[in-house]
Order: structure tokens, then C-alpha cells, then sequence
């Protein structure tokens, strides 16, 4: 896997420097932008919502072929399980035990794992625009400490 690095020119300088992804955010003179959040929320809205359809397809086969369900009801239990409700009948068979006891545990990670990958983008924008912030003050009393007489600096 390739390094997030980037070759970085800065304005007035003649100087480049091999900056990783966290210098980067870290160096941006400005907040992220909310389209830019919304576009990431919008990928990552999609891309779980695939990996739900597939769960959901799993646990629907898995019901229909150990269990003997219909498809209607096979689809029913996997939604259940799925969203942490429980399973809506009864299951005889071992194989099908088996198999819903299996998918329960997978889909509690599952679950969890959805709600982090669709909330990550929002989590990172907040923490951006709160680092900017920081960086803002630090800079506010850097420039008010310069401007003091040597006598009336902090610590003094």
C-alpha cells in the first residue's frame, strides 16, 4: 500500500515538501466545506446501503435453504436479525440453528461497523473544523504575545 504522502509547492517559496495525509489537513487554511461533507456522506450512505442489501441477501438464502422458509419470510428473519429485533419463527432444524446463530453474531459487527463507516465523514469534518479553530486561537495569541512589550509578556 502506498504512503499518503504528496509533493506540496507553497506560494512564495521555492522549497517542496514530501507531506503525509495529516500535514496536509493540518497546513488547510480554510474549514472543510459542507458540500464536501455531503458528498462524503453520500458515498459512504451508498456504500452501506450495498453492503446491507448483500447481508440481507446472506441471511435471506441462508434462511430459505437451512430453515426451509419462503422467500418472503427468509428475507423477514434476515431484516430481523439484521437490525437486532430477533428472529420471527420458530427454527427447528440444527443446520438452521446453526446458521442463525452464526448470522446473529456476524450481523451485531455488521451493524456496528455500518454505523462507524456511515458516520466517519461527519466525525472527520467535526474534527477538522475543531483543529482549525485551535489553530486559529494559537496563531490569535502567538500574534498578540509578539506585539507585547517585553515586561508585559505571560510569565513575567
Amino acid at each position: 500500500m502506498a504512503p499518503l504522502s504528496a509533493t506540496v509547492t507553497r506560494p512564495g517559496s521555492a522549497s517542496t515538501a514530501n507531506l503525509s495525509y495529516r500535514d496536509r489537513v493540518s497546513n488547510l487554511h480554510h474549514p472543510p466545506s459542507v458540500r464536501m461533507l455531503v458528498r462524503r456522506l453520500g458515498r459512504n450512505g451508498a456504500i452501506v446501503l450495498g453492503f446491507i442489501v448483500l447481508n440481507l441477501g446472506v441471511g435471506a438464502v441462508g434462511y430459505h435453504e437451512f430453515a426451509g422458509l419462503p422467500w418472503l419470510d427468509a428475507t423477514l428473519n434476515a431484516a430481523m436479525i439484521l437490525t437486532g429485533m430477533g428472529p420471527v419463527d420458530r427454527l427447528v432444524e440444527p443446520e438452521a440453528k446453526v446458521f442463525a446463530i452464526v448470522y446473529s453474531l456476524f450481523s451485531s459487527v455488521f451493524f456496528l461497523t455500518m454505523v462507524a463507516v456511515l458516520l466517519a465523514p461527519a466525525v472527520q469534518h467535526f474534527l477538522h473544523r475543531f483543529h482549525l479553530e485551535l489553530d486559529e486561537r494559537r496563531e490569535a495569541t502567538r500574534g498578540r504575545q509578539r506585539h507585547l512589550p517585553p515586561g508585559d509578556a505571560p510569565g513575567h
